[in-house]
């Protein structure tokens, strides 16, 4: 199947798509589109950029009908406000033709405005879990009319803690509705949360996670330190033709600003910087300008960048070697698109050699190291973060001491060994409900 005319889509969707020049779907769009279709439970395990979007969106808008309800039939839950802005993107667009009501709602903006918004009726709802959480208990959303949940990049929601507001949303939707979820990774806890909420799911995986991409050429350098990491970068940078679009991950928020503080004097006018702890304004305008070519480099974390749409990368340059093997795959899928050649640098240390043999290990793949150039001074002098005891900082945003044992995974305290959020819930949900303390990053980084 190679046109999406064959896929029997409602006609004014594919009257958007021609227009939109989108005419060949992908594998991941072409395998889901029948089984979401036929109303089961789906789980779609398929690496970014591989179109998921559209995967889940074009069997459910084909059959969506002209509805006066005022509570939506469709749930769409993302784990970020980017996320959200760019599924109202994608759904205005290919509903050029089509009559859709559609709302966003999202933290860090006015409740009772995105209240007032809810209140309007909608058909679908694309939502952060925490906000939607917040709406719900102040009786702007009702969740009993949904038929149709989309979990959207749910490895990235987990990692950001937001397991207790989908333990809770999870018990205010209908037992009947289909399930539909989509990770670029299937980790211990996105199984967990399959094996416990999705009846006999059907899993469509396109892409083993390690698999490299041909179009991508990986090279590397090794560096005692930040600064000596920094120096090397800005040397890199200066080549402004071949470094023409530049996304660079950090490995956390605080090493995201002091990076860009230490690119500013070379790099001002064409440096952009992203992560959680940014007001929601400054992110659209960093993504924005990036997009738009105002800024010809962006850092920024793994979290904030998963699912972005963002073109035209000629490199990503790895500022670090991720503890989890699947983030440098994320990573590195950010160049290379369209068929177009991409490049990725990695900047390791030795302490970083350990994780860099792990990527290497899932993509049956050596790096090649590049030397030194010799313009390029190294320094011995160490910033805070790396004093003391060696940290790193890990894909949650939180430290971790470099001797502390369980890696990716690791045994939970007494207290929290003997809690289960979500029984605890069924337990008291017919007294009251209860707001959680902490969401998003700040949860995850309290358990780390």
């Amino acid at each position: 199947m190679n046109k999406f005319s064959e896929l029997k889509i409602a006609k004014q969707l594919v009257y958007a798509l021609d227009e939109l020049n989108f005419t060949e779907p992908t594998q991941i769009q072409t395998e889901a589109y029948p089984v979401i279709l036929s109303g089961k439970n789906v789980v779609g395990i398929s690496q970014t950029g591989t179109g998921k979007t559209l995967a889940y969106l074009l069997p459910l808008l084909s059959e969506l009908k002209f509805s006066k309800e005022r509570n939506p039939s469709i749930l769409i839950l993302v784990p970020t406000r980017e996320l959200v802005a760019q599924v109202l993107d994608q759904i205005t667009e290919v509903t050029k033709y089509k009559t859709v009501r559609t709302v966003g709602v999202f933290g860090g903006t006015n409740l009772k405005t995105q209240a007032l918004a809810c209140l309007q009726g909608m058909d679908i709802l694309v939502a952060t879990p925490g906000r939607l959480y917040d709406l719900v208990l102040g009786g702007a959303i009702a969740l009993k009319g949904i038929k149709k949940l989309v979990i959207d990049e749910v490895d990235v929601m987990l990692d950001l803690g937001f397991l207790f507001q989908l333990n809770n949303l999870f018990e205010l939707l209908p037992d009947r509705r289909q399930n539909i979820m989509f990770s670029a990774t299937m980790t211990d806890d996105v199984a967990e949360l399959i094996e416990d909420f999705f009846y006999d799911p059907v899993q469509i995986s396109t892409a083993v996670s390690g698999t490299p991409l041909n179009n991508i050429a990986q090279t590397s350098y090794e560096a005692p330190n930040f600064l000596s990491k920094t120096a090397l970068l800005k040397h890199l940078l200066q080549d402004d033709i071949e470094f023409s679009k530049v996304l660079i991950f950090v490995p956390g928020k605080r090493i995201a600003d002091r990076l860009f503080e230490e690119l500013q004097a070379d790099f001002r006018y064409e440096l952009g910087v992203i992560h959680a702890n940014k007001s929601q304004n400054n992110r659209f305008t960093a993504i924005e300008e990036f997009n738009g070519g105002k800024h010809r480099i962006l850092i920024a974390t793994d979290v904030i960048a998963r699912g972005l749409d963002l073109d035209q990368i000629s490199h990503v340059i790895n500022f670090d070697a991720p503890i989890f093997p699947e983030n440098y795959m994320h990573r590195i899928g950010r160049t290379g698109r369209a068929e177009k050649l991409g490049n990725t640098i990695l900047l390791f240390t030795e302490k970083e050699k350990e994780a860099k043999k792990a990527i290497e290990a899932l993509m049956q793949y050596d790096i090649p190291v590049l030397d030194k150039p010799e313009e390029v001074n190294y320094t011995t002098e160490l910033i805070p973060e790396e004093q003391n005891k060696p940290k790193e900082l890990t894909a949650g945003g939180g430290m971790r001491s470099l001797t502390d044992g369980g890696g990716a995974f690791h045994k939970k305290s007494a207290k929290n060994s003997k809690e289960n959020l979500g029984s605890r819930y069924k337990r008291e949900i017919k007294t009251k409900f209860k707001k959680p303390l902490t969401r998003g990053d700040k949860n995850q980084n309290k358990k780390r």
